[in-house]
Protein backbone atom coordinates (compact mmCIF):
# COMPACT_ATOMS: atom_id res chain seq x y z
CA UNK A 1 0.00 0.00 0.00
CA UNK A 2 1.46 3.64 -1.17
CA UNK A 3 2.18 5.85 1.90
CA UNK A 4 2.92 9.75 2.05
CA UNK A 5 4.57 11.37 5.22
CA UNK A 6 2.90 14.87 5.47
CA UNK A 7 5.42 16.37 6.88
CA UNK A 8 8.71 15.65 4.01
CA UNK A 9 6.23 14.45 1.23
CA UNK A 10 8.41 11.22 1.27
CA UNK A 11 6.47 8.69 -0.97
CA UNK A 12 7.25 4.77 0.21
CA UNK A 13 5.64 1.59 0.26
CA UNK A 14 3.57 0.70 3.98
CA UNK A 15 5.03 -2.26 5.55
CA UNK A 16 3.01 -2.02 9.03
CA UNK A 17 5.35 0.69 9.89
CA UNK A 18 3.85 4.09 11.77
CA UNK A 19 6.50 6.39 11.08
CA UNK A 20 8.21 8.05 8.02
CA UNK A 21 11.58 6.06 7.45
CA UNK A 22 13.34 9.73 6.04
CA UNK A 23 11.95 11.84 8.64
CA UNK A 24 10.04 9.70 11.64
CA UNK A 25 7.06 11.86 11.48
CA UNK A 26 3.90 10.23 12.61
CA UNK A 27 1.35 12.63 10.34
CA UNK A 28 1.65 9.17 7.80
CA UNK A 29 -1.22 8.39 5.10
CA UNK A 30 -1.80 5.55 3.72
CA UNK A 31 -4.42 4.38 0.93
CA UNK A 32 -4.61 1.94 -1.91
CA UNK A 33 -5.33 5.22 -4.56
CA UNK A 34 -2.84 7.37 -2.86
CA UNK A 35 -1.29 8.21 -5.80
CA UNK A 36 -4.38 8.20 -8.78
CA UNK A 37 -6.67 10.14 -7.11
CA UNK A 38 -7.09 14.32 -7.83
CA UNK A 39 -9.80 16.37 -6.60
CA UNK A 40 -9.98 17.40 -3.22
CA UNK A 41 -11.89 20.06 -0.80
CA UNK A 42 -9.72 22.12 1.54
CA UNK A 43 -11.51 23.44 4.69
CA UNK A 44 -10.07 25.47 7.57
CA UNK A 45 -10.36 24.40 10.62
CA UNK A 46 -11.88 27.10 13.04
CA UNK A 47 -10.91 30.02 10.15
CA UNK A 48 -12.50 33.06 11.84
CA UNK A 49 -11.26 31.98 15.41
CA UNK A 50 -8.11 30.52 14.29
CA UNK A 51 -7.09 34.42 12.68
CA UNK A 52 -8.45 36.04 15.81
CA UNK A 53 -6.33 33.49 18.14
CA UNK A 54 -3.14 34.42 15.69
CA UNK A 55 -3.49 38.18 16.09
CA UNK A 56 -4.14 38.07 19.89
CA UNK A 57 -1.78 35.40 21.51
CA UNK A 58 -3.38 36.20 24.34
CA UNK A 59 -6.41 34.12 23.15
CA UNK A 60 -4.35 30.75 22.09
CA UNK A 61 -5.93 27.80 23.43
CA UNK A 62 -8.30 29.24 25.14
CA UNK A 63 -12.37 29.13 23.86
CA UNK A 64 -12.97 32.36 21.77
CA UNK A 65 -16.21 32.96 20.03
CA UNK A 66 -16.56 35.09 16.79
CA UNK A 67 -20.04 36.84 16.87
CA UNK A 68 -21.60 40.35 18.61
CA UNK A 69 -21.38 40.29 21.87
CA UNK A 70 -25.16 40.75 22.71
CA UNK A 71 -28.10 37.92 23.70
CA UNK A 72 -29.70 38.45 20.73
CA UNK A 73 -26.85 37.94 18.40
CA UNK A 74 -26.16 34.27 17.46
CA UNK A 75 -22.13 32.55 17.06
CA UNK A 76 -20.51 33.02 13.98
CA UNK A 77 -17.47 30.39 14.94
CA UNK A 78 -16.14 29.02 17.81
CA UNK A 79 -12.49 27.72 18.54
CA UNK A 80 -12.25 24.01 18.68
CA UNK A 81 -11.82 25.33 23.20
CA UNK A 82 -15.18 26.09 23.05
CA UNK A 83 -16.75 22.64 20.78
CA UNK A 84 -16.27 20.67 23.69
CA UNK A 85 -19.07 22.51 25.46
CA UNK A 86 -21.40 21.91 22.92
CA UNK A 87 -20.86 25.60 20.85
CA UNK A 88 -21.56 25.81 17.21
CA UNK A 89 -21.99 27.93 14.49
CA UNK A 90 -25.77 29.56 14.32
CA UNK A 91 -26.19 29.01 18.01
CA UNK A 92 -27.51 31.85 20.06
CA UNK A 93 -25.29 33.68 21.90
CA UNK A 94 -27.02 33.94 24.68
CA UNK A 95 -27.26 30.09 24.76
CA UNK A 96 -23.35 29.76 24.08
CA UNK A 97 -22.50 31.77 27.18
CA UNK A 98 -24.79 29.18 29.26
CA UNK A 99 -22.54 26.82 27.94
CA UNK A 100 -19.32 28.89 28.36
CA UNK A 101 -19.44 31.31 30.54
CA UNK A 102 -15.70 31.92 30.17
CA UNK A 103 -15.52 32.30 26.80
CA UNK A 104 -14.02 35.55 24.94
CA UNK A 105 -16.26 36.68 22.87
CA UNK A 106 -14.87 39.19 19.99
CA UNK A 107 -16.38 40.88 17.15
CA UNK A 108 -16.14 40.06 13.54
CA UNK A 109 -12.74 40.67 11.46
CA UNK A 110 -14.18 40.36 7.93
CA UNK A 111 -11.33 42.29 6.17
CA UNK A 112 -8.15 40.14 8.10
CA UNK A 113 -10.22 37.03 7.34
CA UNK A 114 -10.82 37.88 3.60
CA UNK A 115 -7.10 38.79 3.56
CA UNK A 116 -6.28 35.33 4.99
CA UNK A 117 -8.55 34.02 2.12
CA UNK A 118 -6.80 35.74 -0.59
CA UNK A 119 -3.65 34.79 0.62
CA UNK A 120 -4.36 30.49 0.65
CA UNK A 121 -6.24 31.34 -2.75
CA UNK A 122 -3.10 32.43 -4.23
CA UNK A 123 -1.71 29.22 -3.18
CA UNK A 124 -4.44 27.04 -4.23
CA UNK A 125 -4.00 28.57 -7.80
CA UNK A 126 -0.28 28.02 -7.61
CA UNK A 127 -1.40 24.04 -7.28
CA UNK A 128 -4.23 24.36 -10.13
CA UNK A 129 -5.80 26.25 -12.40
CA UNK A 130 -9.35 25.01 -11.44
CA UNK A 131 -10.18 25.65 -8.32
CA UNK A 132 -13.24 26.92 -7.17
CA UNK A 133 -14.06 28.79 -3.87
CA UNK A 134 -16.59 28.09 -2.16
CA UNK A 135 -16.52 30.62 0.70
CA UNK A 136 -13.74 32.27 2.92
CA UNK A 137 -12.53 29.18 4.28
CA UNK A 138 -12.91 26.51 1.64
CA UNK A 139 -12.23 25.67 -1.98
CA UNK A 140 -12.49 22.55 -4.17
CA UNK A 141 -9.13 21.57 -6.23
CA UNK A 142 -8.63 19.64 -9.22
CA UNK A 143 -5.21 18.62 -9.54
CA UNK A 144 -5.72 16.13 -12.69
CA UNK A 145 -2.76 16.10 -15.20
CA UNK A 146 -0.86 18.13 -12.59
CA UNK A 147 1.43 15.56 -11.67
CA UNK A 148 4.22 15.90 -14.25
CA UNK A 149 4.59 19.68 -13.41
CA UNK A 150 4.65 19.30 -10.05
CA UNK A 151 6.90 16.12 -10.18
CA UNK A 152 4.40 14.55 -7.86
CA UNK A 153 1.30 12.90 -7.20
CA UNK A 154 -1.68 15.43 -5.94
CA UNK A 155 -1.61 13.98 -2.55
CA UNK A 156 1.90 15.25 -2.18
CA UNK A 157 1.06 18.41 -3.41
CA UNK A 158 -1.77 19.20 -1.05
CA UNK A 159 0.39 18.15 1.98
CA UNK A 160 3.23 20.13 1.01
CA UNK A 161 0.58 23.08 0.84
CA UNK A 162 -0.87 22.55 3.66
CA UNK A 163 1.93 23.01 5.29
CA UNK A 164 2.90 26.20 3.41
CA UNK A 165 -0.22 27.81 4.89
CA UNK A 166 0.78 26.93 8.45
CA UNK A 167 3.81 28.53 7.76
CA UNK A 168 2.65 31.57 6.07
CA UNK A 169 -0.74 32.29 7.00
CA UNK A 170 -0.56 30.69 10.49
CA UNK A 171 -3.75 28.87 10.09
CA UNK A 172 -4.63 25.15 9.64
CA UNK A 173 -6.86 23.09 6.99
CA UNK A 174 -7.69 20.10 6.46
CA UNK A 175 -7.73 17.88 3.35
CA UNK A 176 -10.17 15.30 1.55
CA UNK A 177 -9.21 13.34 -1.21
CA UNK A 178 -11.36 11.65 -3.56
CA UNK A 179 -12.66 11.09 -7.13
CA UNK A 180 -15.65 13.60 -7.02
CA UNK A 181 -16.41 16.67 -5.15
CA UNK A 182 -19.41 15.14 -2.73
CA UNK A 183 -16.92 12.55 -1.32
CA UNK A 184 -14.23 15.01 -0.91
CA UNK A 185 -16.38 17.35 0.94
CA UNK A 186 -17.30 14.47 2.89
CA UNK A 187 -13.57 13.65 3.89
CA UNK A 188 -12.34 17.00 4.42
CA UNK A 189 -14.96 16.88 7.58
CA UNK A 190 -13.61 13.04 9.06
CA UNK A 191 -10.46 14.16 11.00
CA UNK A 192 -10.33 17.88 11.85
CA UNK A 193 -8.77 19.71 12.61
CA UNK A 194 -5.23 19.21 10.27
CA UNK A 195 -6.75 16.29 9.01
CA UNK A 196 -6.09 14.51 5.69
CA UNK A 197 -8.89 12.03 4.68
CA UNK A 198 -9.10 9.96 1.42
CA UNK A 199 -12.55 7.86 0.40
CA UNK A 200 -11.34 5.95 -2.87
CA UNK A 201 -13.53 4.26 -5.39
CA UNK A 202 -12.51 0.41 -4.09
CA UNK A 203 -14.36 2.07 -0.68
CA UNK A 204 -16.95 4.61 -1.21
CA UNK A 205 -19.93 2.16 -1.60
CA UNK A 206 -19.41 0.35 1.73
CA UNK A 207 -18.12 3.70 3.93
CA UNK A 208 -21.36 5.19 2.36
CA UNK A 209 -23.53 2.01 3.74
CA UNK A 210 -24.68 3.31 7.18
CA UNK A 211 -24.16 6.89 7.04
CA UNK A 212 -27.25 9.52 7.26
CA UNK A 213 -28.38 11.34 4.36
CA UNK A 214 -27.37 14.35 5.72
CA UNK A 215 -24.15 14.05 4.94
CA UNK A 216 -24.49 14.83 1.22
CA UNK A 217 -23.92 18.46 0.68
CA UNK A 218 -26.96 20.29 -0.60
CA UNK A 219 -29.54 17.83 1.40
CA UNK A 220 -31.24 20.28 3.71
CA UNK A 221 -32.86 19.50 7.04
CA UNK A 222 -36.72 19.51 5.47
CA UNK A 223 -35.57 17.00 2.72
CA UNK A 224 -33.81 14.70 5.84
CA UNK A 225 -36.59 14.56 8.14
CA UNK A 226 -39.09 13.19 4.78
CA UNK A 227 -36.60 10.75 4.67
CA UNK A 228 -36.79 9.44 7.97
CA UNK A 229 -40.07 9.57 8.69
CA UNK A 230 -40.33 7.57 5.64
CA UNK A 231 -37.80 4.94 7.25
CA UNK A 232 -34.54 5.91 5.07
CA UNK A 233 -32.07 6.57 7.55
CA UNK A 234 -29.22 5.77 5.72
CA UNK A 235 -27.50 6.07 2.01
CA UNK A 236 -27.50 2.03 1.82
CA UNK A 237 -30.97 2.45 2.24
CA UNK A 238 -31.19 4.96 -0.60
CA UNK A 239 -30.21 1.75 -2.80
CA UNK A 240 -33.20 -0.10 -2.58
CA UNK A 241 -34.86 2.37 -5.08
CA UNK A 242 -34.10 3.33 -8.05
CA UNK A 243 -33.86 7.17 -9.94
CA UNK A 244 -37.29 7.05 -11.13
CA UNK A 245 -39.25 6.14 -7.94
CA UNK A 246 -36.90 8.45 -5.88
CA UNK A 247 -37.99 11.60 -8.09
CA UNK A 248 -41.08 10.75 -8.10
CA UNK A 249 -41.18 10.87 -4.14
CA UNK A 250 -38.40 13.76 -3.77
CA UNK A 251 -38.59 15.54 -7.24
CA UNK A 252 -34.94 16.66 -8.36
CA UNK A 253 -33.45 15.93 -5.53
CA UNK A 254 -33.87 12.32 -5.47
CA UNK A 255 -32.23 12.08 -8.69
CA UNK A 256 -29.18 13.48 -6.52
CA UNK A 257 -30.32 11.38 -4.08
CA UNK A 258 -29.94 8.14 -6.02
CA UNK A 259 -26.64 8.97 -7.39
CA UNK A 260 -24.82 9.83 -4.49
CA UNK A 261 -25.83 6.58 -2.32
CA UNK A 262 -23.61 4.63 -5.68
CA UNK A 263 -21.50 6.81 -4.97
CA UNK A 264 -21.15 9.25 -8.17
CA UNK A 265 -21.51 13.18 -8.12
CA UNK A 266 -20.94 14.36 -11.78
CA UNK A 267 -20.32 18.20 -10.71
CA UNK A 268 -17.27 19.74 -11.97
CA UNK A 269 -14.90 22.03 -10.22
CA UNK A 270 -15.69 25.35 -11.19
CA UNK A 271 -13.30 28.36 -11.98
CA UNK A 272 -14.13 31.06 -9.54
CA UNK A 273 -11.58 33.82 -9.04
CA UNK A 274 -14.06 36.87 -8.17
CA UNK A 275 -16.48 36.92 -5.35
CA UNK A 276 -20.23 37.28 -6.62
CA UNK A 277 -21.33 39.47 -3.46
CA UNK A 278 -19.86 41.72 -0.84
CA UNK A 279 -21.82 42.55 2.36
CA UNK A 280 -21.95 43.63 6.06
CA UNK A 281 -24.40 42.82 8.44
CA UNK A 282 -25.22 43.59 12.55
CA UNK A 283 -28.32 42.17 14.67
CA UNK A 284 -29.71 45.02 17.11
CA UNK A 285 -29.45 44.88 21.03
CA UNK A 286 -33.23 45.15 20.82
CA UNK A 287 -35.74 45.29 18.39
CA UNK A 288 -36.53 48.82 16.40
CA UNK A 289 -38.65 50.15 14.72
CA UNK A 290 -37.31 53.76 14.38
CA UNK A 291 -36.29 54.47 10.66
CA UNK A 292 -33.71 56.93 11.67
CA UNK A 293 -32.15 54.29 14.09
CA UNK A 294 -32.37 51.94 10.61
CA UNK A 295 -30.49 54.78 8.38
CA UNK A 296 -27.92 55.08 11.40
CA UNK A 297 -26.85 51.42 11.87
CA UNK A 298 -26.88 50.89 7.71
CA UNK A 299 -24.15 53.86 7.17
CA UNK A 300 -20.85 52.03 9.13
CA UNK A 301 -22.33 48.62 7.03
CA UNK A 302 -21.93 50.88 4.10
CA UNK A 303 -18.43 51.91 4.90
CA UNK A 304 -17.18 48.29 5.55
CA UNK A 305 -18.72 47.54 2.20
CA UNK A 306 -16.90 49.93 0.44
CA UNK A 307 -13.81 49.28 2.23
CA UNK A 308 -13.98 45.61 1.55
CA UNK A 309 -14.67 46.49 -2.39
CA UNK A 310 -11.54 48.50 -1.93
CA UNK A 311 -9.21 46.58 -0.74
CA UNK A 312 -10.49 43.69 -3.07
CA UNK A 313 -10.13 45.98 -6.44
CA UNK A 314 -13.35 45.31 -6.90
CA UNK A 315 -16.78 47.82 -7.54
CA UNK A 316 -20.43 46.27 -7.35
CA UNK A 317 -23.48 47.61 -8.87
CA UNK A 318 -26.44 46.09 -7.20
CA UNK A 319 -27.27 47.42 -4.22
CA UNK A 320 -28.93 44.74 -1.52
CA UNK A 321 -30.68 45.65 1.60
CA UNK A 322 -31.15 42.77 4.28
CA UNK A 323 -34.08 43.59 7.22
CA UNK A 324 -34.84 40.38 9.92
CA UNK A 325 -37.77 41.12 11.30
CA UNK A 326 -38.64 40.35 15.23
CA UNK A 327 -40.47 37.10 14.33
CA UNK A 328 -37.29 36.26 12.26
CA UNK A 329 -38.59 36.79 8.70
CA UNK A 330 -35.88 37.66 6.50
CA UNK A 331 -36.62 40.67 3.76
CA UNK A 332 -34.18 41.17 0.76
CA UNK A 333 -34.38 44.24 -1.66
CA UNK A 334 -31.91 45.65 -4.13
CA UNK A 335 -31.57 47.75 -7.24
CA UNK A 336 -29.23 48.64 -9.68
CA UNK A 337 -27.36 51.53 -10.15
CA UNK A 338 -26.58 52.93 -13.39
CA UNK A 339 -22.60 51.88 -12.86
CA UNK A 340 -20.65 49.98 -10.49
CA UNK A 341 -19.69 51.78 -7.10
CA UNK A 342 -16.70 51.27 -4.07
CA UNK A 343 -18.06 54.44 -2.29
CA UNK A 344 -20.07 54.04 0.70
CA UNK A 345 -21.44 57.41 0.00
CA UNK A 346 -23.49 55.96 -3.37
CA UNK A 347 -24.70 52.49 -1.25
CA UNK A 348 -25.80 54.33 1.67
CA UNK A 349 -27.97 56.64 -0.84
CA UNK A 350 -29.37 53.54 -2.59
CA UNK A 351 -30.27 52.05 0.46
CA UNK A 352 -31.63 54.34 2.66
CA UNK A 353 -34.94 54.45 0.74
CA UNK A 354 -35.21 50.70 0.24
CA UNK A 355 -34.85 51.26 4.26
CA UNK A 356 -37.60 53.87 4.75
CA UNK A 357 -39.85 52.46 2.10
CA UNK A 358 -39.83 48.79 4.68
CA UNK A 359 -39.53 50.45 7.97
CA UNK A 360 -43.97 50.98 7.82
CA UNK A 361 -43.93 49.71 11.71
CA UNK A 362 -42.53 46.49 11.68
CA UNK A 363 -40.05 46.18 14.24
CA UNK A 364 -36.50 44.89 13.18
CA UNK A 365 -33.88 43.51 15.04
CA UNK A 366 -31.03 43.13 12.25
CA UNK A 367 -30.26 45.08 9.40
CA UNK A 368 -27.66 44.41 6.53
CA UNK A 369 -25.95 45.47 2.99
CA UNK A 370 -24.41 44.25 0.52
CA UNK A 371 -23.45 44.51 -2.91
CA UNK A 372 -23.46 42.02 -6.15
CA UNK A 373 -22.74 42.61 -9.88
CA UNK A 374 -18.86 42.03 -8.91
CA UNK A 375 -16.98 43.86 -11.50
CA UNK A 376 -13.74 45.88 -12.06
CA UNK A 377 -13.40 49.62 -10.44
CA UNK A 378 -12.30 50.82 -13.72
CA UNK A 379 -16.14 52.05 -14.61
CA UNK A 380 -17.21 52.97 -11.10
CA UNK A 381 -18.13 56.27 -9.94
CA UNK A 382 -17.06 58.11 -13.38
CA UNK A 383 -17.44 61.81 -13.19
CA UNK A 384 -20.74 63.46 -14.56
CA UNK A 385 -20.76 67.00 -16.53
CA UNK A 386 -24.49 66.63 -14.93
CA UNK A 387 -24.06 66.97 -11.06
CA UNK A 388 -21.69 70.02 -11.26
CA UNK A 389 -18.35 68.03 -10.32
CA UNK A 390 -20.35 66.90 -7.47
CA UNK A 391 -19.61 62.86 -8.18
CA UNK A 392 -15.82 64.01 -8.13
CA UNK A 393 -16.18 65.85 -5.00
CA UNK A 394 -17.41 62.77 -3.09
CA UNK A 395 -14.67 60.28 -4.37
CA UNK A 396 -11.89 62.68 -3.45
CA UNK A 397 -13.63 63.25 -0.22
CA UNK A 398 -13.86 59.40 0.62
CA UNK A 399 -10.18 58.77 -0.28
CA UNK A 400 -9.37 61.62 1.64
CA UNK A 401 -11.36 59.88 4.71
CA UNK A 402 -9.07 56.35 3.84
CA UNK A 403 -6.04 58.18 3.43
CA UNK A 404 -6.46 59.21 7.15
CA UNK A 405 -8.24 55.96 8.58
CA UNK A 406 -5.66 54.51 6.96
CA UNK A 407 -2.54 56.30 9.55
CA UNK A 408 -4.89 56.71 12.16
CA UNK A 409 -7.70 54.47 12.47
CA UNK A 410 -11.35 53.75 11.51
CA UNK A 411 -12.40 56.00 14.33
CA UNK A 412 -10.98 58.66 13.79
CA UNK A 413 -13.19 60.05 11.83
CA UNK A 414 -17.09 59.70 12.33
CA UNK A 415 -19.86 61.01 10.04
CA UNK A 416 -22.09 63.52 12.30
CA UNK A 417 -25.13 61.64 11.87
CA UNK A 418 -23.16 58.76 13.69
CA UNK A 419 -23.36 60.93 16.97
CA UNK A 420 -26.17 60.48 19.12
Amino acid sequence: MDALCRDCQHLFVAGGQKLCPACGSRRVVAHEELTSLTLAHIDCDAFFTSIEQRDNPDLRGKPVIVGGDSNRGVVAACSYETRKFGIHSAMPMVQAKKLCPDAIIVPHRMDAYQAASKQMREIFFSLTPLVEPTSVDEAYLDLTGTEAYHKMPASAVLARATLKIEREIAVTVSVGLSYNKGLAKIASDLNKPRGFSIIGKAEASAFLADKSPAIISGIGPVLVRKLFDDGITTIGALRQFDEMELMKRYGKSGLKLARFARGEDNRKVTISREAKSVSSETTFSSDTTDPDELSRRLWPLCEKVSKRLKAGDQAGQTVVLKLKTSGHQILTRNRKMPEPTQLATKIFEVAKPLVRKEANGRAFRLIGVGVTDITSPREADQPSLLDGGGASKRVEVERAVDEVRAKLGDKIITRASQLK
